[in-house]
């Protein structure tokens, strides 16, 4: 009868000085420029969501301002009976 060979347990060809991430590679100059583009992007985007909903608080006011009789009529009843 033949042997069985026994199995080795396979070892990580990576050692872990190898498995440094980009984040460690990066130097600290170009690691702080990249986080200030990143608070630099989402104020801008901040900035871009409030500008718009300014511009539909306004249209919407417009709108309301802009409303004929037949409008308002529809849209709070007729109560012949109050005046």
């Amino acid at each position: 009868m033949a042997k069985k060979k026994q199995r080795q347990p396979v070892k990580p060809a990576v050692t872990k000085e190898e498995t440094n991430g980009l984040f460690d590679q990066l130097s600290s100059d170009v690691l702080a420029k990249l986080k200030e583009t990143k608070k630099q992007l989402v104020a801008a985007e901040q900035e871009k969501e409030e500008e718009r909903q300014a511009q539909l608080l306004f249209e919407k006011k417009q709108k309301e301002k802009n409303k004929s009789f037949e409008e308002l009529l529809d849209e709070y009843g007729y109560g012949g009976s109050k005046f």
